[in-house]
Order: structure tokens, then sequence, then C-alpha cells
């Protein structure tokens, strides 16, 4: 490793500042750099030209552009997660000189972790999934907010337990006609501006389903919908977001990826567990105990889940209909001891490994 050049790389949108590590020496040589990446090329071709070098930066807003960009010249570059990267706890310094040329040093001695970096296709259909996400919380936050105008207005829904229904939302249009002044003018816009938000959700899932139906996902769509909780969307957020599933060892490494492992303070003969990391992926992870909630009734399948099953390979169906089996005792279980929300986030978890199971089961491409 001392015979190469390891590159610190410190990335903003309109500077790059990189720390040059000579083989055989720790003084780093730093050099600033624009934000245009022909000046990063002319830098490692220069530095090619006395021995292999190797580069690393941190994964940021700057996503991995120059990391393809280098790794198409051929130079080795990876993105390094940053809440994984060591720090002294008294060092209060942070410059773009600085954290180069610490990334140059803790990466030739192998203290850092490289995050997966996804391939173009997927990372764009990552960025649809969560836009997404991202229109159903404004979808959420919009009810929310009419729900509020109309309650501190005294208008309360009655004729239903439940809103949002036909029969709410045919409530909703004979109001806004009844009132009059500011309230109708209030009520009118947040309705029209849900209408709007439903309509772009409605298109971005039918977008969705699209690819969903597309050779390369729909035989790994169709195997994780045999799980309960799993429909068309949850099962391409997983696929995409995990990407190569035997990149993950175990179950128990895909688990500590959602983030959905218990943390841990042990020390000496003391030992305690407390919640869980919430490290990593949160957009899964959401998802994950989104889809645990459909484990909490009893363990008969749903004639809409049996029907998902049809035509499935029988090692998948196995897969499938033992996680409805365990995660439902799983909660029932431990719903009689611990809160609610601990139960759900411990089937969850076990979810992430059944998940595992099903990707591992299928064919390599």
């Amino acid at each position: 490793m001392f015979n190469e050049t390891v590159v610190g790389l410190d990335v903003h949108a309109d500077s790059i500042v990189a720390a040059i590590l000579p083989p055989k020496s720790d003084t780093p040589e730093v050099v600033k750099l624009s934000g245009e990446l022909m000046q990063v090329r002319r830098l490692f071709r220069r530095l090619s030209a006395e021995g292999p070098v190797r580069s690393c930066y941190e994964a940021s807003g700057a996503g991995f552009v120059l990391h393809r960009l280098l790794s198409y010249d051929g130079f080795a570059c990876e993105v390094i997660a940053p809440s994984l990267i060591p720090r002294k706890p008294g060092d209060h310094r942070k410059t773009d000189r600085l954290d180069a040329i610490m990334l140059a040093r803790l990466y030739r001695s192998g203290h850092l972790t490289p995050v997966h970096v996804p391939d173009e296709d997927h990372e764009a259909l990552r960025r649809l999934l969560r836009l997404r996400e991202t229109y159903h919380a404004y979808c959420t936050a919009t009810m929310h907010r009419i729900s509020g105008i109309l309650r501190n207005h005294g208008h309360v829904f009655k004729e239903g337990k439940s809103t949002w229904t036909k029969k709410h939302r045919r409530w909703l249009g004979e109001l806004r006609q009844s009132l009059q002044g500011p309230l109708q003018t209030a009520l009118g816009a947040e309705l029209q501006h849900f209408e709007y938000l439903e309509t772009e959700q409605a298109s971005f899932d039918a977008e969705l389903e699209r690819y969903a139906a597309l050779p390369q996902y729909r035989k790994a769509v169709e195997a994780l919908c045999c799980l309960r909780g799993v429909k068309t969307l949850t099962a391409l957020t997983l696929l995409v977001e995990i990407g190569d599933v035997r990149r993950f060892r175990s179950p128990r490494s895909l688990m500590a990826y959602f983030g959905l492992v218990p943390s841990e303070y042990s020390s000496g003969n003391r030992e305690y567990r407390g919640s869980i990391t919430k490290a990593g992926n949160a957009h899964v992870r959401r998802l994950m105990v989104e889809a645990a909630w459909n484990n909490r009734h009893n363990a008969a399948a749903a004639l809409v889940l049996k029907r998902r099953r049809q035509g499935q390979p029988p090692e998948i169906v196995a897969i499938a209909m033992k996680a409805q089996l365990r995660l439902v005792n799983k909660f029932l279980r431990l719903d009689k001891r611990k809160h609610r929300h601990v139960a759900i986030t411990a089937v969850a978890r076990e979810l992430c490994g059944f998940v595992w199971a099903i990707l591992m089961a299928l064919p390599e491409h």
C-alpha cells in the first residue's frame, strides 16, 4: 500500500481540496482546485505518471459524479461514509484543508468505511422513489392542515368514523360551497392544492408501477410481494436501496444497514442494549416499520396475498409462509410485555431477515 499515492478529497460545489500523500511519506501536499472536474482529471493524470493512485471523499450532496468520472478514467476512488469516520473528541478545528488531510491519512491506514455506489439507473430510480415519498408527506401534511382549519372554526365531520373517505370528501365539497369570506378562500386553496398533490402522487405511482414491471425488477418485486405488508412500491424501493443483496453476508448486516439493530453500551461485566441505532438508510427503515404493522394480526393469509403468491417458486412461498407465522407470533409475544412500538420495531428487524432470504434465493442476473 505504501508504494502508491493516496489522495483525500474534500469536495464542494464550487471547490475541491486535495491532500496528496506520496509513497512512503506522511507529509501531504495540499492543492485547492475549482469545482471544474477537468482540473481533478489533470491532477490525477499527473500523479499517475509516478505510480498507482488511490483516492476517497466523503458522501455528501456532491453525489457520485466525481467517483464515476475518476472510475471511468481508471483511477481507484471510494466514497466514504461520513458517520463512520474516526474523530478525536478534543479536536474542534474543521477546515477543508484539515478534512482532506485527515481523509488521506485515515484512508491510507485503512480506517475508513466506503459506501455502496449505485449505478446511474438505480440512482435515478431511487431519486424518483424518494420524490414520491416526499409528495406523500406533502399530502399528509395538507390533510392535517385542512382538518385543523375546520376544527378551529367548529366544523367537525360527524357522518362517519373515518376521514378522507368518499363521504368525507363529499362533505368537504359541500362545506366549501356553503362557507363565506376568508375561510372559504383558505379552504378552497388548501383543497385545490391537495388535489394537485394527489394527482402528482398518482402519476408517480403509475410511472413506478411501470418500472417495477421491467424485466430487471419484475421477478424480485413479485417475490418480495409474497411477504405480508410488502406491495409493489415497497418491494421496488427495497431493491433499489439495497442494490446487490450479496454484499450483505448475513441478515444481521442488512438489519444494521437499515439501522434496526439495538445500540449497545457494554463495559466490563456490565451489558446494556438500548434503542435501535437508526444508522444507515432511513427511507427503508420507515418502510420496514410500516410493513411490520401488517404482521400484528393472525397469520391467516388474505385472498389478495394468496393471489400474489401464485406462480412463485416453492422456496420463495415457503420463506413467505414462515415469515407470516413467525412475525405474528413474535408480535403477540412481545406485545404482552413491551410497548407496542418496541414490538413492531422488533418485527421490522426480523422482517429484514426474510427480505434477505428471499433476495438470496433468487438466481443471480
